[in-house]
């Protein structure tokens, strides 16, 4: 009889729990902050798990702001800070910029903006309105979303970071077939930042894209974990096999992110979730064992055979 517990009996086990309750404790009884990684062109530290912001945002006209609050509030308390964004309508992203400006985390959040427009012009339309609604002169980073008009958008993002407008640039893919053209242009462009689909139900990165990014020094953020809940759809009704408590995972969650953060070129893991128990089952990947080299591929068998 396995001693494994699933994503929903864990999630049963710790309702009501807050989130002092669940994150690890160090030796002199303090709660501990997520571990960080640095940004290989700057050194500056970046908790290694944070929010991708999209599934939330576009459910504000029905869920209202409440339930990302309460994400965002997770993920801050644990000492998260990195929040993913994209243009969206207008009236939701006014509600969305109202989130980011609250009190308690506005001057803490590492925001990443996208845009995703094709044409010079609209790009810098996209920028001045996120910098707009969000209540922000200076973005965190600002990336070129899927590589959309990308040779027309560089110049312009090189001059947002040079005119104080962006901190960092960079690009972001999310499906496997454009890894190829990521690659060609971080050789070269050598942005300080990537965003990649890898999870240990879609691991292409790992082979090019991953290893690429450490020899040139480039920052990742990782998207899709979980692939926009496909995976869990794999993972319902299994049981976690027992063996996943040799690397301290407790949920099919915690699976895919330790598997993701086993890879040291990874910089952050970017969980879309509005639900405040997910993010806090999702933050415990962050502590404890990682899975080595042969336990990696090991999850990776089990999850091609399901």
């Amino acid at each position: 009889m396995t001693s494994s517990i699933n994503r929903r009996e864990f999630l049963q086990i710790t309702t009501g729990l807050s989130l002092a309750g669940l994150l690890p404790f160090n030796a002199y009884g303090q709660q501990k902050s997520l571990p960080v990684r640095s940004i290989p062109s700057t050194n500056e530290p970046l908790p290694v798990l944070g929010l991708g912001s999209t599934k939330a945002v576009l459910q504000i006209p029905q869920s209202g702001t409440q339930p990302l609050l309460q994400v965002i509030q997770q993920l801050v308390e644990a000492g998260g800070r990195v929040i993913d964004t994209a243009p969206r309508p207008e009236p939701i992203d006014r509600e969305f910029g109202l989130v980011l400006q609250d009190a308690r985390w506005r001057d803490i959040l590492f925001v990443s903006a996208k845009i995703n427009s094709p044409g010079k012009q609209a790009g810098i339309d996209q920028l001045q309105q996120t910098k707009r609604l969000f209540g922000r002169q200076i973005l965190d980073l600002l990336q070129v979303e899927s590589m959309v008009d990308l040779d027309t958008h560089w110049s312009s993002l090189q001059a947002a970071k040079s005119n104080g407008d962006a901190r960092y640039i960079g690009v972001t893919v999310a499906n496997t077939a454009d890894h190829d053209r990521l690659a060609a242009f971080m050789r070269q462009a050598i942005p300080d930042f990537i965003q990649v689909n890898y999870s240990v139900a879609e691991p292409q990165a790992g082979a090019q894209v991953l290893p690429l990014a450490a020899e040139l020094g480039i920052a990742v953020q990782i998207n899709r974990p979980f692939m926009n809940g496909e995976y869990f759809q794999k993972t319902r009704g299994r049981e976690l096999p027992e063996w996943a408590a040799e690397f301290d995972c407790t949920s099919w969650a915690q699976f895919s992110l330790k598997f993701i953060l086993a890879h040291p070129a990874v910089t952050c893991v970017l969980t879309e979730t509005t639900n405040a128990e997910h993010m806090s089952d999702n933050l415990q990947a962050a502590f404890g064992r990682l899975p080595d080299a042969g336990m990696q591929t090991r999850m990776q068998s089990l999850i091609e055979d399901m």
